[in-house]
C-alpha cells in the first residue's frame, strides 16, 4: 500500500472521479486539481479522459497550462489518459490548429483515430511493464499514438493493427484507453512507480 504520496487528478472536465476511486482503493491520497496553487500539494498528476479541446481551454482559463508544464519539466510524473494523452503530446492531428496543448512528450497523437462515439470498443492486449496477464482496454473516441520520438518507450500496441496505445518518456506516460473504467489497477500502480 502506497500512502505517502499525494496524487493530483486534474478535475476540470472528464472522468477524474473514476481515477480518484481507483487510487483510493489502492490506498493513495488524492487531490482534485482546479487551480495553480493546488499543484503545490501533489507529487504526481493524472490528466483524465474527457474532451481535449474543452480541457485545453479550461487549462488556459484557470491558468494551469504553464504551471503544469513547469512542474512536469522539473520532474513531476504526469500521466494522460485518452484526452490527457492528446494534451501531453507535442503534436496532434485531427483537431483544431489552435488547440491548447502542454506539448510535453515527443509523440504525435491522432485524435478520434478509431472513429466516433459509436465506434468505441473494448479489447485485450499485452502491456508487459505491468505483468504477463493481458490488460482489458476500453477505448472511447480514442486517439492513437501515430509516432514516437527516439526517447519514447512504447509500452503497448493493439494486437489487431499494431496501433500504439501506451507509451512512456522518462516520468511522462500516456494511455489512449481508460484503465480507470475497469477493476484492474495495474496501470495506476505502474504510474505510482515511475
Amino acid at each position: 500500500m502506497v500512502t505517502l504520496m499525494v496524487i493530483g487528478v486534474l478535475a476540470l472536465q472528464g472522468d477524474f472521479r473514476e481515477h480518484e476511486a481507483v487510487l483510493k482503493r489502492i490506498g493513495v491520497q488524492t487531490r482534485q486539481i482546479r487551480l495553480p496553487q493546488h499543484l503545490d500539494e501533489i507529487d504526481r498528476l493524472i490528466i483524465p479522459g474527457g474532451e481535449s479541446t474543452t480541457i485545453g481551454k479550461l487549462l488556459i482559463r484557470y491558468q494551469l497550462l504553464e504551471p503544469i508544464h513547469q512542474r512536469a519539466r522539473q520532474g513531476m510524473p504526469v500521466w494522460g489518459t485518452c484526452a490527457g494523452a492528446i494534451l501531453i503530446a507535442q503534436h496532434m492531428t485531427g483537431g483544431l490548429d489552435d488547440q491548447p496543448s502542454l506539448g510535453l512528450m515527443d509523440i504525435v497523437v491522432q485524435r478520434n483515430a478509431f472513429g466516433r462515439q459509436r465506434d468505441s470498443f473494448e479489447t485485450q492486449f499485452d502491456l508487459p511493464a505491468i505483468g504477463p496477464e493481458p490488460l482489458r482496454g476500453i477505448f472511447i473516441r480514442a486517439p492513437r499514438i501515430a509516432s514516437v520520438g527516439s526517447h519514447v518507450e512504447i509500452l503497448a500496441r493493439l494486437t489487431t493493427d499494431s496501433s500504439v496505445v501506451a507509451a512512456r518518456q522518462h516520468r511522462l506516460m500516456v494511455t489512449t484507453f481508460h484503465p480507470e473504467l475497469t477493476s484492474d489497477d495495474r496501470v495506476h500502480r505502474y504510474f505510482l512507480g515511475l
